[in-house]
């Protein structure tokens, strides 16, 4: 769940980016959406910060991620992400282990990254496949 100055606004800039809104919405109080699940990630908070461009001192401590099956669509993401009036952070650039990504910040400025990674192809669940053991 994600804290918003303003759940309509934040809700019409989800369902800009696609977000399919769920009936179990209390108008104006709480939106939900589907999905097609998550994934939980840990990751260095040094790292994630020289990731992302954003210094640790700013508040950042979380990152959510999309994973896409395609540089394109990353690039196309994008694109709606700035027409729905976030804010790029990052903009996607190729990656030193082998995939696709860059950075934005929803109106409240939660950051998402938004990744194509060559390694882990988009199952018929529209989640990343990862790798088992």
């Amino acid at each position: 769940m994600l804290g918003v100055s303003d759940v309509a606004r934040a809700t019409a800039f989800y369902m800009e980016l696609g977000c399919p809104l769920s009936p179990a919405s209390v108008e104006g109080e709480v939106s939900f959406f589907n999905t097609a699940g998550g994934l939980l990630a840990l990751w260095d908070k040094d790292e994630m910060a020289k990731d992302s461009g954003i210094a640790i001192g700013t508040g950042m401590r979380t990152s959510l991620a999309i994973n896409l099956e395609s540089r394109e669509a990353v690039d196309v993401a994008f694109d709606e992400v700035a027409r729905a009036g976030g804010t790029i952070v990052k903009p996607p650039v190729a990656t030193e282990w082998g995939g696709y990504s860059g950075y934005f910040a929803d109106l409240d400025g939660h950051l998402w990254e938004v990744a194509h990674n060559p390694f882990w192809p988009i199952g018929d669940d529209e989640r990343p496949a990862l790798p088992r053991a």
